[in-house]
């Protein structure tokens, strides 16, 4: 008997140097990955929960952080709260760029994490090593880039040196900015291919990133339509 429920993952935590931008893409081999394992605030940081996930860890991470504990700190916090804490696999970036990451003992090979400033990798369950690399390597090269294709870019290379041996069936991306609403959350799930999902979605959705950025401050502004047709004849 299987004891437990673990989920096969693979995420990435970016943050952007030159904007301050923070965001998380992830997909998973269950529904939902987007409600339960992504944990961002502007201007505070981020905190990716996942394996044995406990959405709680996010929530308190994210106290940690606004209480001003650097993102080790916080790891440290959360571990010592929580008896379980060798089936969990976390995360987390703060505000100043420091990134920390914790894979517990009980999560299942390969299972691993990378993690650099502005930047954690974390993969359990997946193909191998060559997952968590792609994924760093490819967020690294993509310095010039908006933060949600940066970070979409990565999601895709890990899914390309192998991703989950089962396969996945839920992604997310999420990326804030100054405001506390998210300037981008798009979630796919219960589909056979998750993450090309949302690549489509974001194809449509990533040239209106200003637009909905605009809107709230001016609703004069043209329809998305009608905004996205002027930019192209720009």
């Amino acid at each position: 008997m299987t004891v437990g429920i673990e989920f096969t993952t693979f995420s990435l935590i970016g943050r952007c140097e030159r904007t301050g931008m923070f965001g998380i893409a992830i997909a998973t081999s269950e529904m939902a990955v987007g409600s339960r394992c992504i944990h961002v605030a502007p201007g505070v940081g981020a905190i990716v929960t996942q394996a044995s996930t406990n959405p709680r860890l996010g929530h308190l991470g994210l106290n940690l952080l606004r209480a001003g504990h650097s993102a080790p700190r916080v790891l440290e916090e959360i571990a010592a709260s929580d008896q379980f804490v060798e089936r969990r696999q976390l995360g987390c970036l703060d505000v100043t760029g420091l990134a920390a990451a914790r894979t517990g003992s009980a999560n299942r090979p390969w299972a691993g994490h990378r993690v650099d400033r502005n930047v954690v990798v974390a993969a359990n369950m997946v193909a191998g090593a060559g997952v968590a690399d792609a994924m760093f390597d490819a967020f690294q090269r993509g310095a010039g880039l908006a933060l949600w294709e940066r970070l979409l870019r990565s999601l895709e290379a890990g899914k390309a040196a192998g991703g989950q041996p089962n396969g996945e069936v839920s992604s997310g991306i999420y990326v804030v900015d100054r405001e506390p609403y998210a300037l981008v959350d798009l979630r796919v799930d219960l589909h056979p291919e998750p993450v090309a999902e949302l690549r489509r979605l974001a194809d449509a959705y990533f040239p209106l990133v200003p637009y909905y950025n605009l809107r709230p401050r001016d609703p004069n502004v043209p329809s998305a339509a009608e905004w996205l047709a002027a930019q192209r004849r720009q």
